[in-house]
């Protein structure tokens, strides 16, 4: 088998700048079309620079109002879904028993809330930082096996309450 010298180099780690790879492509595309089927086909089918450059000219935009948009249709059941979610806990929950020695921690909203911080106003920066100290503290793989299903129902809570504080400030900062 012969190896086109684009391969070779390839293959070899020689080290090459993008423009040189390119040209080799654009090379190899064109002796493929005149028709030489010695020539190695590109293995991208498409045209490099087009897309680089309809990538810089602006043309391409993501709007932040469409995604502000998104984001609050799809938080739009918000409420249902959390009590959806705490009487599936209840459920879950309802035969636990706690061990004499230990207090088992609590997967109410309001309690969960307030040991996040949420029970005062919170920077949106800020909760970034709270979910990762939460779950450092509460998630189940930290916990002890029997009290994982709990710590599972506990972090669902604490990650809606604060996707839902970040909606609010999303909101707030657009007034």
């Amino acid at each position: 088998m012969c190896l086109t010298r684009r391969e070779a180099d390839i293959g070899t780690g020689a080290k090459r700048d993008f423009a040189s790879l390119l040209d080799d492509l654009f090379v190899a595309s064109d002796k493929a079309e005149a028709g030489d089927e010695a020539a190695a086909r590109p293995t991208i089918p498409f045209d490099y620079l087009s897309v680089a450059d309809e990538l810089h000219s602006g043309r391409i935009k993501v709007a932040g109002e469409t995604f502000a948009a998104e984001y609050r249709e799809a938080g739009a059941d918000l409420a249902a879904e959390f009590a959806a979610l705490l009487d599936q806990a209840k459920l879950a929950l309802a035969g636990e028993q706690a061990r004499p020695e230990e207090k088992l921690p609590p997967i109410d909203p309001d309690a969960i809330a307030a040991e996040l911080g949420l029970d005062h106003p919170v920077k949106s920066a800020d909760l970034g930082r709270m979910r990762r100290s939460f779950a450092f503290a509460n998630h189940p793989d930290r916990v002890a096996p029997h009290l994982r299903q709990r710590a599972m129902i506990r972090m669902q809570v604490a990650n809606m309450l604060i996707d839902e504080a970040k909606r609010r400030a999303v909101a707030g900062a657009r007034r």
